[in-house]
């Protein structure tokens, strides 16, 4: 057996601890596949659940990992109100105030994610929504533009937990071939919900005023708060092994891969285990590294595209703030139309390939409908960068955004889905790649005024997409050839 702390059980599918009530271990020798058949049918497993229990579970995810990202982007509207509330002046601070959030989702899910394959997801998801409560009430509250900097960068990261540990749950809960829709629907939260805030940010931030998108904010999480902390229930697999007390593990496995056993490596040891496996995924992992690159590169993009909007629309088409809002209603309309289309699609594709393998399913099985979506990014970038150039009709810019988000949602599904069926600590996978997205979505706005300054919107979004075809159209296609053997050598893989 390999020493890595990466190598680890797929509790799933193999050496899963025996969970017969009442029974004690009898011997360090354990039957694994005894213990793999009776963990598999036992009623505690999350993948034997009712599809009620399961659909009310991953709903309740995709609910939390919608709020935290619409809190991001709902206050985009109104940066000229920001910059008028706290007379800021320079371009690259009003960007800040909006970006900084997503400095600190980037940095949220290296811990969380591993936190919660330490002490479980649900906890993790509810004192995350807590405090994310409490910081939006001092964004709300601010006085300056330092403490409201301040607030915003501590909600991004009271707000990240949904965004690490969502994979996770939708792999705790469902099979390879049964994950595709439960990945959308968890998948469309982090990308439809930055595109509806702004639709709701305009129009509050006009009419009552800034400082009440927060309050707003505040009201959403809450309720996501009072349905979710009574109906969420534990998905992780070891945490409910270890609360149902009747486990038996073998020793050698025990150090690194279970709760319940840490104390025989030591806590702090085994946390910083946890802690630092999304870095390790990331900088180990060329796979993991190059499609969360490609997903980092479109997740700036759409981010610029936020703090570019209100300057464009307000400027060139002359519209007020709350009209301003709906401008962004296209990239939602991709990604609406993308989620339905590209779920289906990916599992089809799946299916197919599957059955050609003889109904065996692998990751790479994935990567097809990711270069499918990969054509489409570039196309709206130029199509959106050159209308604007032109100042042609206002709806010219709004397709090409749309264009842009369906090609990003297409892309975003097969990413999180290869992820998922990679690599066995899911949620650990899923955190290393939101983490380097939103890094991105941070940076790129704080240069996107000067850069569409000095080339114009149509030179700027065509070297955007130029980067988007070099990085998004080869490496997928590579990795669909060899994807299995890299996975294959890898100790970080399944």
């Amino acid at each position: 057996m390999s020493n890595s702390p990466l190598r680890s059980i797929s509790f799933a599918h193999q050496d899963l601890p025996k969970l017969t009530t009442g029974e004690k271990p009898q011997s360090p020798e354990l039957d694994d596949d005894k213990i793999t058949y009776e963990w598999e049918h036992h009623p505690a497993n999350p993948r034997n659940w009712s599809p009620a229990k399961k659909w009310t579970t991953t709903t309740l995810v995709a609910l939390y990992t919608f709020v935290t990202p619409l809190a991001s982007s709902i206050m985009a509207p109104g940066l000229l109100d920001i910059a008028v509330k706290f007379n800021i002046t320079s371009p690259t601070v009003i960007a800040l105030t909006l970006c900084i959030f997503l400095l600190s989702f980037a940095i949220g899910p290296l811990f969380a994610a591993p936190l919660s394959e330490v002490y479980g997801r649900v906890w993790v998801l509810h004192l995350g929504n807590l405090f994310f409560i409490a910081f939006n009430l001092g964004c709300a509250l601010s006085n300056d533009t330092t403490s409201f900097i301040i607030f915003r960068f501590l909600a991004g990261l009271a707000g990240s937990p949904p965004i690490a540990c969502g994979g996770g749950v939708v792999s705790d809960l469902f099979a390879e071939h049964d994950r595709a829709l439960a990945v959308a629907l968890y998948s469309i939260g982090p990308l439809i919900g930055p595109a509806i805030g702004p639709v709701m940010g305009g129009f509050i931030a006009e009419s009552v005023g800034i400082q009440y998108v927060f309050y707003v904010v505040v009201g959403l999480s809450g309720i996501a708060g009072m349905i979710g902390i009574p109906l969420l229930k534990e998905t992780y697999a070891p945490v409910i092994m270890n609360r149902l007390d009747n486990m038996a593990l073998d020793p050698e496995k025990a150090a690194v891969e279970h709760p319940a056993l840490q104390d025989e490596m030591g806590k702090w040891a085994y946390l910083w285990l946890n802690l630092k496996r999304p870095v390790i995924l990331l900088t180990r992992s060329f796979i993991c590294f190059i499609l969360s690159l490609y997903m980092a590169l479109t997740y700036g993009i759409y981010y610029l595209m936020f703090s570019t909007f209100p300057d464009l629309f307000s400027k060139t088409y002359h519209f007020s703030t709350g009209i301003s809002g709906l401008t962004y209603l296209g990239i939602g309309l991709g990604f609406l139309t993308a989620s339905f289309f590209g779920a289906r699609v990916s599992s089809k594709i799946y299916a197919y390939l599957a059955a050609k393998n003889g109904g065996k399913g692998k990751p790479e099985m994935r990567i097809p409908a990711l270069i499918f979506g990969s054509l489409f990014v570039p196309v709206g970038l130029f199509w959106y960068g050159w209308s604007a150039q032109a100042k042609a009709h206002f709806m010219l810019p709004i397709i090409g955004t749309t264009i842009f988000g369906f090609g990003l949602m297409t892309c975003f599904l097969p990413i999180q889905l290869y992820l998922v069926d990679t690599f066995t600590y899911a949620a650990s996978a899923t955190a290393a790649a939101s983490t380097f997205r939103s890094l991105l979505g941070f940076a790129f706005p704080l240069f996107g005024e000067q850069m569409f300054a000095s080339l114009g919107y149509g030179g700027g979004n065509s070297l955007l997409a130029g980067i988007a075809i070099v990085i998004g159209i080869p490496f997928p296609v590579w990795i669909y050839f060899a994807g299995e053997g890299m996975r294959e050598r890898s100790s970080l893989a399944r």
